[in-house]
Order: structure tokens, then sequence, then C-alpha cells
């Protein structure tokens, strides 16, 4: 089912989001996780592209697999990166053959060790311009990227939302956001896309903070920030894994609630491949359903 069609139906609305694997026994760590967040009932889940296109192939494959053998709806990253248009169409056309229906349009990240995105010789250079090839030649809905703390290459919020605006006007039909830990930088950035005149569904994106090093990575590598409060009690528990752990699900809980009794569509679960901490921030959600 299409993603656009099933947020407007299915409130609240959860996802998952995956990796390729990188090995046998990764996969077989990344089907013990699907098949223990499956009884959750995602409106979908999405499986994402390495860095400058380098999974292309597996991003494809586990793709077809989950939508074959598992039955679950899936949306396929597909990026400008590292790949030229008429690669691009025969990506698309080896997704439509599989029956998936949705796919996120990325510009991409650069290639390891590279700090600028080059486009792709006879690719293309812009995350809209991969929207508009898609919903002029194919049949998917299309989904986009939005940075509630504004992109780390955007020069402001102002400009980084007229991109977005591009991106929906090019036929985008809803947005996940990159993950964030400030609530009121989501609800604020909201505010300024419908000023923008951004219609669209934007679903939240939600990381469980499982590794502080490993989130402290990753924000500082999309631009994200860690609230300095929610930091200090990190720091506070660095030599406590499992202390970590039980902190970052009981936050994210806390966040999701927060945004969804604030009127969020959904809440899109950046999984890195694990199911314990999504899981159990889920359960709790469910358990107190009425607190939101």
């Amino acid at each position: 089912m299409r993603i656009a069609e099933k947020v407007r139906v299915s409130r609240p609305f959860f996802s998952f989001e995956f990796f390729p694997p990188k090995d046998d026994a990764a996969e077989r760590t990344l089907f013990k996780t699907i098949e223990a967040l499956r009884p959750l009932d995602p409106g979908f889940v999405s499986i994402t592209y390495g860095a400058g296109g380098s999974t292309r192939v597996r991003t494809v494959e586990l793709a077809k697999r989950l939508r074959t053998e598992a039955g679950l709806d899936v949306m396929a990253h597909l990026t400008c990166a590292g790949a030229t248009v008429a690669e691009l169409r025969t990506t698309l056309t080896d997704l439509r053959r599989a029956g998936i229906e949705n796919v996120l349009a990325l510009r991409g990240d650069p290639p390891r060790g590279s700090e600028t995105f080059e486009p792709h010789a006879g690719g293309l250079e812009h995350a809209n311009d991969l929207v508009a090839l898609i919903k002029a030649e194919f049949g998917f809905c299309v989904g986009g990227a939005a940075y509630p703390e504004k992109h780390p290459e955007a020069v402001s919020l102002d400009a980084d939302l007229a991109a977005l605006s591009r991106k929906v006007s090019a036929g985008a039909e809803f947005l996940v956001t990159q993950l964030f830990f400030d609530n009121a930088r989501y609800v604020e950035f909201i505010e300024k896309a419908r000023q923008w005149g951004i219609t669209v569904p934007i679903l939240a994106g939600i990381m469980p903070i499982t590794n502080y090093e490993q989130i402290d990575r990753f924000t500082r590598g999309c631009g994200a920030t860690i609230p300095a409060s929610l930091r200090e009690e990190l720091e506070a528990r660095r030599d406590d894994p499992q202390a970590v752990i039980d902190l970052g699900v009981a936050y994210a809980t806390l966040q999701v609630a927060d945004l969804l009794a604030r009127g969020a569509p959904g809440i899109h679960f950046y999984t890195l491949n694990r199911s314990p901490a999504t899981r159990a921030v889920m359960s709790a959600l469910l358990a107190a359903r009425r607190a939101w």
C-alpha cells in the first residue's frame, strides 16, 4: 500500500528503518529483528543505502525479500549518488517489478572520505531532480527527507526549507525527518514548513539511544544536537552501558508520547537493525495508549 494513503487512514503511524546487512551473520540478525518487530504491525519498513550508493544491489534485493517473503510494505531508499540516470531507471524498474510501491528519493551523502557531494557523470545533482524523474516515469509513492535542525550543508533553515519546497513541488507526497532529540525543534520546523506552503505529512524520525559514543558520532555527522540536559545524563552513565540503554529507552518513550500528543502523524524509528530498544519503546507506548 502507498505510504501517503496509509498516513491518511492510520493514526498513530509507526515505521522502522533498517540497513542492508554486510554478511550472513548480520543478515540473520536483521531477520531476527524483523520477526521481533513484526507483531507491532509497522505501517512500512524502509531500507537504506550506504554512502555514495555503495549498497545499491543489497538494498534492492533486501527490499524485494521483505516485500515478497515477509509480506511487509517496503520503502526503498534511492539516491542520486554514484549512479547515472540510466542506472537509476534500471533500479526503479527492478523495484516496480518486485511490487514495491514506495521510494524515498535522496540526493545521498558524499562517499566515505569525501566532504562534498559531486554529481555522478550522467547522473542527477539534487533530490528534487530524482523526485521529478520518478514521478514523470514511474508510479511510485515518493517520499523525501527533512531536517528539523536544517541540512548540515544548508546555509540557513530558510534555504533548506526552500530546497524542501522544491522536492514537494516535484512530487514528494510525504517527508521523514532526520533524527532529533528536542521536540520543540520538530514543532517549530513543522510551523515554518507550513508557512512555506509545505502541506504533506512529516513523519518524525526517532532513534532510541543505546550507545553514547555512537549517538554522539551520529549527531555530529548529520547536524542534529543532543540537548544539554540529556547529554549531562548520558555523561553520568557513559561507563555503564545498560544504564545508557535504559535512559535512551525512557527518553525516547517520553519523546514519542509527546510528539503524538502534539499531533505528529507518525513516528519513524531508526532501529540500527536491532529490536530491543524499539520494542521497549513501542511496548510502553501501547501499554500507556491513553496518554497519547
